[in-house]
């Protein structure tokens, strides 16, 4: 399914709404003047409100599960709009709000 490119400027938030961020976006592949996320490097969460009273959370890290099966940069999936990731520790999934919309993949 074909979808916009997440780049390092794009809105990605966990479940419950802290704030995503690639840890290492591909620096040689730019979007909007931006690195590319690709599905090698794990997201970044910050500002999780999720605080059960015992259990896990807040959410601290995603990775990608699903990404890109036709377009790569440096050999990894890019990351697209309509991709998947699961949070640890609370397994709950990452939402892409809003990115780029000049460059699509699938």
């Amino acid at each position: 399914m074909p979808g916009t490119l997440l780049h390092l400027g794009a809105n990605v938030l966990c479940s419950h709404g802290g704030q995503a961020m690639p840890s290492a976006p591909n620096l040689r592949v730019l979007v909007s003047g931006q690195p590319v996320a690709t599905m090698a490097a794990p997201y970044l969460v910050a500002g999780c409100a999720f605080a059960p009273p015992a259990g896990n959370g807040p959410c601290v890290t995603a990775q990608w599960v699903v990404a890109a099966t036709r377009v790569f940069a440096s050999g990894q999936p890019v990351v697209l709009l309509d991709s998947q990731a699961i949070c640890t520790p609370t397994g709950t999934p990452l939402l892409p709000v809003m990115s780029q919309m000049r460059v699509t993949g699938s």
